[in-house]
């Protein structure tokens, strides 16, 4: 089972601007090939499918708790996508009532590199690439041999770390970066933890091979914060105490990375502190909400106190 909080994994900066090209950038980061959509689909799937699971449960719990953490991902980078796609936040844009809509007052969408983000998806994010295609079930790989999941994975998540420094070298927008940094240092635990696993089995020293691609986190801005708590140490089970047996891969005197801030390897149960979902206001104009926004509110907010 899953347990939804209602935080994002990190707090994002508001845009600068709205770009609608920045967002269909990290849309790229969603359902491109080593997308987010595509992490979440193989590990929830491998989790599902995983055999001999409590003779193995070390390895199952690997998978079952970067799968949780997955979600949390494809959550964040929605949310980037929506927020570069919409612009900051205007405090009672949501309020203002129907406007004249002759005048095109989204003349600029029809310009934009995918105009159905706004034409069909109203500025959000769905799981499409950056040129609009779908992501697609042909990018899972589940085969219920734990040699072959794990190192399809640790390449996912090389793969994914490229992904990531292209769609970020693209961005000049905070949220968009800041976005980038934290998968960026977040997708090296999860090669490295693949590695590990690969090496415990195997016995081949595989985490030797990274960083793959060569990206040296400390040239990235953005990541040197998650860096300095420890983020590139943790990997969290995602749950009040089940998958502690992740430890024993992720644990044991193993270090960091040479290239990261030195240290042991943690396991922390649970999740971590995570940070406010943006706001979003709505658009009367594009009928976001529809029908009578003042109506709306007012319903909520009874709702809301019946609630309490």
């Amino acid at each position: 089972m899953f347990l939804r909080v209602d935080k994002l994994q990190i707090e994002l900066p508001a845009p600068a601007q709205q770009d609608v090209n920045a967002a269909s950038a990290l849309q790229e980061l969603l359902g491109g090939k080593y997308g987010e959509m595509s992490t979440l689909g193989n590990y929830l799937f491998q989790s599902f499918n995983f055999r001999s699971k409590s003779k193995l449960r070390p390895f199952y719990s690997l998978v079952a708790a970067i799968t949780a953490e997955e979600l949390g991902h494809v959550e964040l980078v929605s949310n980037g996508v929506s927020m570069l796609a919409n612009g900051p936040d205007e405090p009672g844009a949501d309020t203002v009532g129907p406007t004249d809509i002759t005048g095109a007052p989204f003349e600029m969408m029809k310009d934009a590199r995918l105009a159905a983000g706004f034409l069909s998806h109203g500025g959000g994010a769905v799981p499409i690439d950056s040129n609009g295609l779908s992501w697609n079930k042909d990018f899972v790989t589940t085969t219920g041999n734990v040699i072959f999941d794990l190192l399809h994975n640790f390449h996912l998540e090389c793969g994914a770390r490229l992904h990531k420094l292209r769609v970020y070298e693209t961005l000049s927008d905070p949220t968009g970066r800041e976005v980038c940094g934290y998968l960026l240092v977040r997708g090296s635990v999860h090669a490295h933890a693949y590695a590990l696993a690969l090496k415990q089995i195997t016995g081949v020293e595989i985490e030797k091979m990274l960083p793959t691609p060569n990206i040296p986190l400390a040239n990235i801005p953005e990541s040197q914060k998650y860096l300095e708590e420890g983020s590139h140490r943790r990997l969290y089970t995602f749950s009040p105490e089940d998958y502690r047996e992740v430890a024993g891969i992720w644990g044991n005197g193993e270090m960091a990375l040479p290239d990261d801030p030195p240290g042991e390897l943690e396991v922390v149960e649970g999740m971590p502190e995570g940070g406010k979902i943006q706001e979003l206001v709505g658009e009367p104009s594009a009928f976001t909400p529809d029908y009578a926004p003042e109506e709306m509110y007012e319903i909520a907010t009874k709702l809301y106190k019946a609630s309490r």
